[in-house]
């Protein structure tokens, strides 16, 4: 399968953005997103659908009865692809959001590498849990797992208690936290490492920036307020205009 045959059309905005996002359910049930990944990075060890399937059976043995709860603190705040019968900002402790996974593709490549949030340990996260009704919770996390569990290591799926933002349990979900014991973890970088890798990756399903910009509106558009995040988005428009700025030159 050609890359021409897989790319979404993008229009850029203003700020160097795609006019909508690129990843699609259609793309997820067609499972062209390892086809993307293949071409951004080829010696890039991408896990069968027999793992996913593995994966996921080991991870809903732990479920609890009835409908499935999953956290979102990235691109599933404001692309979530999946069918969901309620939606709620929520809260984990524990966990905090950070780019601390080192990617080669999707939004980024093998030549020029990128950066993607997990869940690394400590402090905690606001984002959002949609909830799955029962009879679909096997159809949609298929596809879930086709989109996060893309390739060996970074992603380990799990269960988190999910508090409201004034800290009431109500529930408890699936979440995807970085595995601290893969190369694929960053760890805490130095702020300017993450700032030009987030300035200068690019993949199939668009830029690390693009990601970057839409989870921080996300963020804005839910209530929540992430300093970091605010900060990030902030440097990396400036490294944008000064490119621009340079090139005018």
């Amino acid at each position: 399968m050609s890359a021409s045959s897989l790319s979404s059309p993008r229009v850029a905005n203003h700020e160097g953005r795609n006019s909508s996002p690129v990843l699609t359910r259609q793309l997820l049930e067609r499972g062209h997103i390892d086809a993307l990944a293949a071409i951004d990075s080829p010696n890039l060890k991408l896990l069968t659908e027999a793992d996913r399937a593995a994966s996921l059976r080991e991870t809903l043995a732990y479920r609890p009865h009835g409908d499935v709860w999953v956290f979102g603190y990235g691109s599933l705040i404001w692309n979530s692809a999946i069918k969901s019968v309620e939606r709620r900002v929520a809260r984990i402790d524990g966990w905090h959001r950070s780019f601390c996974m080192s990617i080669t593709a999707l939004r980024a490549t093998a030549d020029r590498p990128g950066l993607m949030l997990a869940l690394d340990r400590g402090g905690s996260c606001q984002g959002a849990a949609y909830r799955i009704a029962e009879e679909d919770v096997e159809s949609e996390l298929l596809l879930l797992w086709r989109r996060e569990m893309v390739c060996r290591g970074g992603y380990a799926p799990g269960w988190v208690e999910l508090k409201t933002p004034d800290g009431q349990p109500f529930g408890c979900a699936i979440a995807f936290v970085i595995d601290a014991d893969s190369p694929k973890y960053a760890g805490d970088l130095d702020e300017d490492i993450v700032v030009h890798r987030l300035a200068t990756a690019s993949g199939g399903l668009g830029s690390a920036a693009d990601y970057l910009f839409r989870t921080y509106d996300g963020l804005r558009a839910s209530g929540i307020r992430d300093a970091k995040m605010e900060r990030l988005a902030s440097l990396v428009k400036a490294s944008h205009a000064d490119d621009r700025l340079l090139a005018a030159a």
